[in-house]
Order: C-alpha cells, then sequence, then structure tokens
C-alpha cells in the first residue's frame, strides 16, 4: 500500500525537528562552555590576554574563530557570559560575527562544496566555476567576513554599552574588578553546580529565542514554492540581494551552507554573499541576539551587514 503524500504541513513537522535536532547540540555545548566560564574564568583574564590597543585588540577578536572554532548556534551564549566577564563589547561582537566562517572546519567544508560542484555544470559555467575556483571562493568568503567582522567591531568602539546591552548582560561592576577574597579557594564541587546552573539557566533562555526562529524558518521552506528560484537570475545585483534573504530565511549552519550555495544556479558574487551573510545573520540567530542586545542595535545590524556585503560581494568579483 502506497503511502499518503507529503503535506506542506508534514514538511513543516519534520523540517522544524531536523532543525531543532541539528542546532540544539550546538546549544547545549555553547550554553555548557558559557557555564564553565562564569564558574572558571576570572573575570577580566580574556581582556588581559587581548592587547592594550583597542583597533589591535579587536583586530585579533577577528581571528579568535581559529583557534576556538564555534558554530553560530553556540557563540550567543558564550559572548554573552564572556562580556559579563568583562571582555570589551566590540571584541565580543566581532568574535561573535567572525568565529562562524573564520574557522578551520568551515574552511574546509567550503573547499570541498566549491571543488565538487565543478562538475555538474554546463562548459560554460564550470569555466566560470573554475575561475572563480574553490581556493579563490573559499579565501574570498574568509577574508570578506575577517573585514566586515572588524569593521563591526571598530564601529561598536565608537558606542556606550547601555546604548547596545540588555540591562542584565552588561558587566557588573563586581564583575569586572578583582575576585573577593576567598574566591579563589572556592571547592570545586561548588565551582562545578554553579557552572551547571548558569548553562541550564543560558540553555532554556537562548533555546526559547532558537525555537521562534526555526518555526519561522521551517514555515518558509514548507510553503513556499520553488518558482521563486526564477528571479535569482534576472540581475546581478537582485540575486545577490535575493541570496542574502534566502541566507537569512534559510538560518543554514555554517559548516553545510557551502553545499547548498556552490550548487545554486546564480552568479559567483551572489554565492558569496550568500556565504558571508548568512552565518552572521539570519532568522534564528536574530532571536538569540535579542537576548543580548537591545532591539534597536539589532535591527541595524540586520541593515548595516546586508548593505555592507552585498555592495562588497558585487565589488568584490570585478577586482
Amino acid at each position: 500500500m502506497a503511502s499518503p503524500p507529503l503535506t506542506p504541513f508534514t514538511d513543516f513537522c519534520l523540517l522544524f525537528l531536523s532543525i531543532i535536532f541539528e542546532g540544539a547540540p550546538f546549544i547545549l555545548l555553547g550554553t555548557l562552555v558559557s557555564g564553565f566560564i562564569d564558574a572558571y574564568l576570572p573575570a577580566g583574564l580574556i581582556d588581559r590576554w587581548l592587547p592594550k590597543n583597542r583597533v589591535l585588540a579587536v583586530m585579533l577578536s577577528g581571528l579568535l574563530g581559529a583557534v576556538f572554532p564555534v558554530c553560530e548556534c553556540a557563540v550567543v551564549p558564550v559572548i554573552r557570559r564572556l562580556i559579563r566577564k568583562g571582555l570589551p563589547v566590540s571584541c565580543a561582537i566581532t568574535y561573535m560575527l567572525s568565529a562562524p566562517i573564520i574557522n578551520p572546519i568551515v574552511a574546509v567544508s567550503t573547499m570541498k562544496a566549491f571543488s565538487s560542484s565543478v562538475g555538474q555544470f554546463s562548459l560554460r559555467e564550470a569555466t566560470t566555476a573554475v575561475a572563480y575556483g574553490p581556493v579563490f571562493m573559499t579565501s574570498s568568503r574568509l577574508l570578506m567576513a575577517y573585514l566586515v567582522t572588524v569593521v563591526v567591531g571598530l564601529i561598536v568602539l565608537k558606542f556606550r554599552n547601555h546604548t547596545i546591552l540588555r540591562p542584565g548582560v552588561a558587566p557588573r561592576h563586581s564583575d569586572v574588578g578583582p575576585l573577593p577574597e576567598g574566591d579563589e579557594d572556592t571547592p570545586g564541587p561548588n565551582r562545578l553546580v554553579l557552572a551547571t546552573r548558569t548553562a541550564m539557566r543560558d540553555f532554556l533562555e537562548t533555546a526559547m529565542y532558537f525555537t521562534i526562529g526555526v518555526a519561522i524558518t521551517a514555515v518558509f521552506k514548507a510553503y513556499v514554492t520553488e518558482d521563486l528560484i526564477l528571479l535569482f537570475n534576472k540581475s546581478e545585483p537582485s540575486g545577490i540581494g535575493l541570496m542574502m534573504i534566502l541566507a537569512f530565511v534559510l538560518s543554514l549552519c555554517s559548516t553545510s551552507d557551502a553545499f547548498i550555495a556552490a550548487n545554486f544556479p546564480v552568479p559567483q558574487s551572489a554565492k558569496l554573499a550568500f556565504l558571508v551573510y548568512g552565518p552572521m545573520m539570519d532568522v534564528k540567530l536574530i532571536f538569540m541576539y535579542l537576548a543580548v542586545f537591545k532591539s534597536r542595535f539589532v535591527a541595524v545590524l540586520t541593515v548595516a551587514l546586508f548593505v555592507a556585503i552585498g555592495v562588497l560581494s558585487y565589488v568584490w568579483m570585478r577586482l
């Protein structure tokens, strides 16, 4: 007996659960790291590791993902806890935006995706794909992400914390000063309990925003038809904009989004915009960012990244 055809609602349920199961382990990992940072990391330690020069500190923060690779689902609770521990907001935002792209796992997956996609094109398309080959696309993705995130961090240097952060996230006075007497000798079991409680609290709050974002993403995937793909090739600028919108809505993981982009029938500049914008800003991240930053800042950041990455992707291929 043949099984009944899948309905859009069935697709929604399958997509919703698949994204939840894919993202939840990373959120759990991020909140566990967050909890142990809260319990074991001395206040201001990372700040002391960074250069005293604020510009150099931001520039170095854009490369931290190469040493501490974190996906976009896990990075938000981590940077929230680091901010509470005294990490400058400009450095935290730079790391938050760059880490999902500038890390070894994403570099390898991007290289592999564009290496395997050339043989699937027509002769003309394959010639273009070779010209903008896997090395070029991978290095372009990493370099553009670094430039954009560092510029964002340098701009954030000009703002005060209270204009960006939600009240409960801003560092407390006791967090950025020396540890109270006796805190260094806190027994290990007590610190472990503190880490567990912090991780549980952060997981519940982050998962709430993540679930809302995933639900919106699943609705788009289940109910929007594939006929819209025809709009992506009307012009290169429109293709770039639509690919960034698609990246925003699909909310793909940065370790796998290159396989989608590499095989999508759009110009290479649109693929590059997709690969850079998506890991920095998507539906689920919007709701996760709102747990840390004020809504006005999130809105401005969303639009600014969209415009900057779109223009830079268009110009990048012409240099």
